[in-house]
């Protein structure tokens, strides 16, 4: 399994088409700047899911401004995804 498996993840593979030679699949690295983007967004999804689970059992309500801030980061970190694929 891949050991970096965001890098992977964001990498992408193209068909080079030449007119004098076989067909090549080029690989695009991501930036290295993105992929600490995403690992950073991740690690910050899971610490606040995780206060949305204690606030949840310490409390027993629901915090809005932490569901908010998860819901962005999802969109945030699916966007990344789909934009690099394309």
């Amino acid at each position: 399994m891949e050991r970096d498996w965001v890098r992977h993840a964001l990498t992408r593979k193209v068909k080079s088409k030449s007119a004098r030679s076989k067909e090549k699949i080029l690989v695009i690295e991501p930036d290295v700047k993105v992929v600490y983007a995403v690992k950073f967004a991740i690690a910050m999804l899971a610490s606040l899911s995780a206060v949305e689970i204690a606030h949840l059992a310490i409390l027993g309500t629901w915090n809005s401004e932490v569901f908010s801030a998860i819901t962005g980061l999802v969109g945030t970190v699916t966007g990344i995804f789909l934009g690099q694929k394309a």
